[in-house]
């Protein structure tokens, strides 16, 4: 089968690969859709994402498709069906398995990092991780579940309430897709702070109530002008130190900061411990996805969260490459890699 196998950093050849095993409680999925995310490119650069990558390994992680095969022990799914999958198989034995906190867990199976993902024809994955799309969702919406479930992580930690005021610094995928969660989740207002005019655009469509550009406008100054008085929840979708300064440096009394944006493992940030003390800010981070798969399938699938917009182009196996080493590819949008392409 064809496939995009990483062999280290800055290596990625579309090759030839074996057709994966099917085990007694594998499917074998067809992949019709795969995302490209910031971990995949983190992973092309050398840096470790949520989990450890071991070359020669095929990344992937996002992604959807039909069944074209079950393991005998496999009686929920069928040949034939359309599903979605979540990456990260706990083990369910190890301590934070036991404590409740399995996005932890201390062997944990990763698709698309620890074993072989989605940026090929096929993948196996275990019946346990595996999700029937619904009638309403495209194979391109279904391999967005996995970024949505791991946002809706994220706007739970920021315990948003009705009539809160938010402000989502970067306009990319997971920024709109946190900014239409932060509606969802009652705020009265939410602004956007982007540079890219048409990511702004975009923003404005999908309902932010206000956007700014940083390049050419004070932050700080539009966001009072408009009305955004009591800022309870900063989310941080860049990854920049730049940015989760700015992010402090926006939060009102009392607010939350959530630093969603990936960054490289070795950046520091500088906090002035009096401001976060004035303040009362919270700091808080978002790890993965435990358990919002579901919720994340039922929303796209309802219509209620616009998964499409940010969607920029589906592209070949053989274009991959050139999107993760590309920035500037990157900044018209959300990448969707079909093998059939």
């Amino acid at each position: 089968m064809k496939s995009a196998v990483f062999y280290g950093r800055h290596d990625l050849r579309v090759e030839e690969s074996p057709m994966p095993f099917v085990g007694d409680e594998d499917v074998l999925i067809e992949v019709m859709a795969c995302g490209v995310c910031g971990t995949d490119v983190h992973i092309y650069e050398g840096d470790p994402g949520a989990a450890d990558v071991t070359p020669p390994t095929i990344l992937g992680h996002e992604f959807s498709g039909v069944i074209k095969e079950v393991g005998k022990n496999v009686e929920r799914y069928k040949v034939g069906d359309r599903v979605c999958i979540d990456p990260n198989y706990y083990c369910g034995k190890c301590d934070p398995c036991r404590h409740g906190i399995a996005h932890y867990c201390e062997h944990m199976t990763g698709y698309g990092t620890t074993v072989n993902g989605g940026f090929a024809e096929y993948c196996s994955v275990n019946q346990r991780q595996v999700y029937l799309l619904g009638e309403h969702t495209t194979f391109e919406q279904g391999a967005m579940t996995e970024p949505v479930a791991c946002c809706l992580h994220g706007i739970d930690m920021c315990d948003i309430h009705p009539g809160h005021q938010v402000v989502v610094i970067g306009g990319g995928m997971i920024g709109l897709l946190m900014m239409q969660l932060a509606k969802l989740a009652g705020a009265a207002k939410v602004a956007l702070v982007e540079p890219v005019e048409e990511k702004r655009k975009v923003g404005k469509e999908l309902g932010a109530d206000l956007c700014v550009d940083p390049t050419k406008e004070d932050v700080k100054k539009v966001l009072v002008q408009h009305g955004f008085d009591w800022i309870q929840t900063v989310i941080e979708c860049v990854g920049k130190t730049s940015t989760i300064e700015q992010a402090i440096s926006i939060a009102d009394h009392r607010a939350t900061v959530m630093m969603f944006g990936l960054t490289k493992p070795d950046e520091t940030i500088t906090v002035k411990p009096f401001e976060i003390f004035q303040k009362e800010i919270v700091l808080k981070s978002s790890f993965i996805n435990p358990y919002t798969q579901k919720r994340a399938l039922d929303l796209i699938d309802s219509k209620r969260l616009d998964v499409s917009s940010m969607v920029y182009k589906v592209a070949s196996l053989e274009e991959l490459e050139d999107v993760l080493k590309e920035p500037s590819l990157r900044a018209k949008g959300k990448f969707i890699i079909s093998p059939k392409q």
